[in-house]
């Protein structure tokens, strides 16, 4: 093969590659934009003041809201790690039963205590790209601040059986944070990050994370929920939940995981 030809062909796969690769970021700079909008028009409409025991979060000094991101209907799944923690948390806390539907946070919610901390657990019935505006609407309706907002989500770049919180920061990738830092317009809220691995092989990550976990998996899970319940008490019985605060004319959390990462 002659250099021009060798120079025609690279030139040619070259500009193929560069072409696919500005139509995929063209693609998901598409996808997180609708995202957004999608937010937007779902976090529209009136507020809807709390009432009766509902409005007796707010008339106590400490109250958190922990949340399970997922999606509805997916229970079992990896993806929905973070609303099998919550179902344990509500199981360890005697409320399990107490589930009900709220329309105007789009989700589920129970109200309990913790050492006298008012806590609203709360499991969105929307996808997890537009988690963000069900979290949105049930800190605006009990009055919790962002900072005292604990997400529970699946972490693929930790092994299942590892577990860590997460001060604030970037959603590194997970879409149901990324949803909650925009409808929120902030990312100060700590995480509990449950691992899950990443896929082996050809899987996808889509197809990993909307899987179920395999039997063996399931045995390992057992142990995971117990120590995420555990380290969760743990935080919402802190005095506060927020990291240190940034310095003057600093706008957002400083990111790192915690020393209460677990194996």
């Amino acid at each position: 093969m002659s250099r021009t030809v060798k120079r025609s062909f690279f030139s040619q796969y070259f500009w193929f590659l560069l072409t696919f690769l500005c139509r995929l970021l063209s693609f998901n700079a598409m996808r997180r934009l609708l995202t957004r909008v999608l937010n937007r028009v779902l976090l529209g409409g009136s507020f809807t003041p709390a009432t009766g025991t509902e409005a007796e979060v707010h008339t106590h000094a400490r109250r958190k809201l922990v949340v399970g991101l997922g999606n509805p209907g997916m229970e079992g799944t990896r993806h929905n790690v973070g609303m099998a923690v919550l179902g344990a948390l509500a199981a360890r806390l005697g409320v399990a039963d107490r589930w009900r539907g709220d329309k105007y946070v789009s989700g589920e919610v129970i109200l309990s205590e913790v050492q006298q901390t008012h806590v609203v657990l709360l499991r969105p019935r929307l996808l997890m790209n537009v988690n963000g505006v069900s979290v949105a609407k049930a800190a605006s309706k009990y009055g919790i601040k962002p900072e005292d907002i604990l997400l529970v989500h699946d972490e693929l770049d930790k092994p299942l059986g590892k577990i860590a919180v997460k001060r604030g920061g970037s959603a590194r990738g997970h879409n149901g944070v990324r949803s909650c830092v925009d409808c929120l317009h902030t990312d100060v809220m700590p995480r509990l990050r449950v691992g899950i691995s990443r896929p082996a092989g050809k899987t996808s990550v889509e197809r990993h994370v909307l899987s179920r976990f395999t039997s063996e998996e399931q045995k390992v899970l057992g142990s995971v929920l117990v120590q995420s319940v555990e380290l969760l008490l743990s935080q919402i019985s802190q005095q506060d939940l927020q990291p240190p605060s940034p310095p003057a004319g600093g706008g957002r959390a400083p990111a790192g995981d915690s020393a209460a990462a677990q194996s």
